[in-house]
């Protein structure tokens, strides 16, 4: 499945910019043959907004879900994006993938929440792996931090994920995340990691770009640099299946050693 990446902080403040370089972004990765755009996390918004991400909040089926929904439809390619989630009075640090067809396929809670800034302003999500069938490969979705824990993506491989998507606002000097982690990450859970960041400086935060796509090789099949940039790659159902026939770690697990991993 060809997959593009939108790595961009987009217009902090702004959906209605938001959705602009959305729409335009999508329109690219639709004439280059994709059919996923990843967006980054919070992308929708912005990021370092303060208490903007309140304000800005809303329903995962809100008007900004229904905008994308449409342009999704138009441009005939799924889209999945982050975004902050109200639901009552909590906020979650949130992203949503929507089918080509506008239907709203998965909706996911930033599970392990970084810094105080995200702690003052969100809610954790309690639900560790979210799921979608897409063009033949079953899609999940986690957030930035949740990809640096390890159980997090093993939940994934073991619940049978082919392409983890991870929206990320990740930011200088952690690059080695992008650069070192993530592949490794792929390569362990024998996975396709899509990991889309935001790039340039917001309010105190400088980020780092480099968007990757991860193949389960190990192997980046597109790497962004640390400017605005969409990049594509095709995320191959035969060479996962291959490489996992060549890699057996989850059949060699030995779930019996590790009861200690499940303690406080």
């Amino acid at each position: 499945m060809r997959t593009a990446l939108l790595q961009s902080s987009g217009r902090p403040g702004s959906v209605a910019e938001n959705l602009k370089v959305l729409d335009a972004a999508a329109g690219r990765a639709a004439a280059a043959g994709a059919a996923l755009l990843v967006a980054p996390e919070m992308f929708l918004t912005g990021y370092a907004i303060g208490d903007d991400i309140a304000r800005l909040a809303e329903p995962a089926h809100g008007e900004a879900a229904d905008a994308i929904a449409e342009l999704a439809a138009r441009h005939g390619l799924a889209v999945a994006y982050g975004y902050p989630e109200r639901d009552g009075e909590a906020v979650f640090n949130s992203a949503q993938l929507i089918s080509a067809d506008g239907t709203r396929l998965a909706n996911y809670r930033k599970t392990h929440l970084f810094g105080c800034f995200e702690r003052d302003h969100f809610t954790p999500g309690e639900q560790p792996v979210v799921q979608a069938e897409l063009n033949g490969l079953t899609v999940g979705v986690i957030i930035c931090y949740d990809v640096e824990f390890p159980e997090n993506v093993r939940a994934h491989a073991l619940a049978g994920t082919d392409l983890l998507l991870v929206p990320t606002a990740q930011m200088h000097p952690f690059q080695f995340v992008a650069e070192s982690l993530v592949p490794v990450r792929a390569f362990e859970n024998q996975m396709y990691v899509a990991y889309v960041n935001r790039v340039g400086r917001e309010g105190e935060f400088e980020f780092v770009g480099l968007s990757t796509l991860a193949g389960p090789d190990g192997i980046a099949r597109a790497r962004a640099g640390r400017g605005e940039q969409l990049v594509i790659a095709d995320a191959d159902p035969h060479l996962l299946a291959a490489s996992r026939e060549a890699n057996p770690y989850l059949k060699d697990r030995r779930p019996g050693l590790y009861g200690s991993l499940t303690g406080s």
